[in-house]
């Protein structure tokens, strides 16, 4: 459940663009096998074919996500829940574990401009190569973008800003 302090003065609006990023409880790796990274993506999928979302980028860690999606409907709370109860129940099913997967907050981010959604999507994809888990753009399985980007990154780049 978000914390009520953090909700005061945020909205989100439909057709609007947002990095969302959420952790695993713990910050354990369960997200480090293709079967289970495989869950997270569907539910990324599945709540595009929703008319949910509409996803640009996203990147599943070993023990994070980073999704880039414009809001199509519902509330990004509601976005949120969606995805983490339906993979926390397949998840926990595949590894033959119960208990809470997920952190109970994730945060948001509002994109203002086609740039920085741009920048974002480059965010987004280069979180494998900042983790030392790939050497190149579009290198990682557990990642996708909807624009092609390929090359290098640079390792040290963890911050985008809105300007």
């Amino acid at each position: 459940m978000q914390n009520v302090r953090l909700l005061i003065g945020r909205h989100s609006s439909v057709g609007f663009f947002y990095l969302l990023t959420t952790v695993v409880d713990g910050r354990v790796p369960v997200f480090a096998n293709d079967a289970t990274a495989a869950v997270a993506i569907h539910e990324f999928q599945r709540l595009d074919q929703e008319g949910f979302t509409r996803s640009v980028a996203y990147v599943v860690m070993p023990d994070h996500i980073h999704w880039l999606v414009e809001r199509r409907a519902g509330t990004l709370e509601n976005v949120m829940k969606r995805f983490k109860s339906r993979t926390a129940q397949r998840v926990n099913r595949l590894l033959g574990r119960i208990g809470r997967l997920w952190q109970a907050c994730y945060h948001d981010h509002a994109i203002r401009s086609d740039e920085s959604l741009f920048r974002h999507a480059i965010y987004v994809m280069g979180d494998p190569i900042r983790a030392g888990l790939s050497s190149q753009l579009g290198e990682y399985p557990h990642a996708w973008c909807e624009w092609q980007l390929e090359g290098s990154c640079d390792r040290q780049t963890s911050v985008v800003t809105d300007e």
